[in-house]
């Protein structure tokens, strides 16, 4: 990749479920605080569990962590997480917006739905990463991401715990990497200094 792209994300959406906590983990480590991006985690979770991600991506980053508020800012140097039972979505460049419809692959957050709206938003400016997972949610939202310009990353399914999400993947487009979790890591941080 050309040093003169590296700059130019301004937004990392992680997309993940079952298997996936691991790699998020390790992403979180590695995004570094001087730059001006921001990330959105949407993971597959119980809609009445207190969810602990937040308290454990905050001990592993830099970053600010915060779970998503209805018309949220979006701010560079911040992870935000998807709250349980509703899409996320980008009103603009600027702001998130929540949405209650219909579930999306049986799931509410969907990440195929928070996927195809940084695709619209963002564009060549994001960059996708689809980790391990049970169903297809993501596989068709990484493809929109990657139709756009935008970098994509894929779970490698050999490495992933549960394969079938980032398979669904790999059978609809080819990602710029297909990876295991410790080396998106290591790939992310190196594309991002």
């Amino acid at each position: 990749m050309a040093q003169g792209r590296i700059t130019k994300y301004q937004l990392i959406v992680v997309g993940g479920s079952a298997g996936s906590l691991e790699a998020v983990l390790k992403i979180a480590e590695v995004l570094p605080v001087h730059q001006k991006i921001a990330a959105l985690i949407i993971v597959h979770r119980k809609n009445d569990a207190k969810s602990i991600l937040a308290s454990l991506l905050s001990a592993r980053t830099h970053f600010a962590v915060k779970e998503i508020e209805d018309k949220e800012r979006i701010l560079p140097g911040c992870i935000y997480i998807a709250p349980a039972n509703y899409h996320v979505l980008f009103e603009n460049k600027s702001q998130f917006s929540l949405d209650s419809s219909e579930k999306v692959n049986h799931c509410r957050p969907s990440i195929d739905v928070s996927f195809e709206s940084a695709a619209e938003v963002f564009g060549e400016t994001v960059i996708a990463i689809l980790l391990s997972g049970a169903n297809a949610d993501g596989a068709a939202g990484i493809h929109k991401i990657k139709q756009a310009g935008g970098f994509t990353i894929v779970h490698d399914p050999a490495s992933a715990e549960v394969d079938f999400m980032p398979q669904q993947a790999l059978e609809q487009m080819k990602p710029d990497k297909v990876l295991s979790s410790t080396a998106i890591a290591a790939f992310l941080k190196q594309l991002l200094q």
